[in-house]
């Protein structure tokens, strides 16, 4: 039995069989800032960014912060994207009903990935230990804190709060336009300076030459096949 297949039947299956290649592109966005964080000022500082050029959707993203002097449990921190998409980066380090005073260590150089095992807020007792540089600043690979609660809330809040409001929520949206990475003191006494702060931006893009080129070589060994 011979089965025809025409032109537009393998174009067709070029498409319809193939998954599409993707091409996974990495934006590092590095910004020196050198500005102090208004101490004990619940307005804080935003520091915002416009991107453009940018193509795909995201597919990840990580920020990291060099964040120096102050007392780290005083802070509260989150990235805004352009297109959905909200991330608690910090929220009152180490504060707990066991901790009433958090983390007074004085700063950060970290980078913050929901791929990291342990978690920023408890990063005293994280399983992994923690390191300090010269400097008195945390080091290393950390997951967002991710506590969507209000900064100043009763310690014993942060015990039960979810720590779910990460960097998935920016995910499959479009990385183009205005992006907003806020901190702000909650308590007076210490005074924290933001350094630098970066975000790196991977997007996903269909690669359709090679999707096409890939199905339309299988659809012309299906036509040989059924024509002989």
């Amino acid at each position: 039995m011979k089965i025809k297949l025409t032109a537009v039947t393998i174009v067709f299956l070029a498409w319809a069989t193939i998954a599409p290649a993707q091409i996974l592109v990495t934006n590092d966005f590095l910004y020196s800032a050198n500005i102090a964080v208004p101490d004990g000022n619940p307005n804080g500082l935003a520091l915002t960014t416009n991107l453009s050029g940018l193509s795909g959707s995201i597919a990840d993203v990580t920020v990291t912060l060099d964040i120096t002097g102050g007392n780290n449990s005083d802070l509260y921190s989150y990235l805004t994207g352009p297109n959905g998409g909200f991330a608690i980066l910090l929220n009152r380090v180490g504060m707990g009903s066991a901790n009433p005073y958090g983390y007074e260590d004085t700063g950060f150089n970290i980078t913050l990935s929901d791929s990291a095992t342990y978690n920023v807020h408890n990063y005293q007792s994280a399983g992994g230990g923690y390191t300090l540089n010269g400097s008195g600043q945390l080091t290393g690979l950390w997951a967002p804190d991710g506590r969507n609660i209000d900064p100043q809330s009763a310690p014993s809040s942060f015990d039960s709060a979810p720590t779910t409001t990460t960097f998935d929520s920016f995910l499959g949206t479009n990385p183009d336009g205005m992006w907003t990475f806020f901190i702000a003191d909650l308590s007076g006494g210490a005074q924290s300076t933001v350094s630098s702060w970066s975000v790196d931006i991977v997007t996903d893009t269909p690669e359709p030459g090679t999707r096409f080129m890939l199905g339309l070589g299988g659809a012309l060994l299906l036509f040989v096949r059924f024509k002989k």
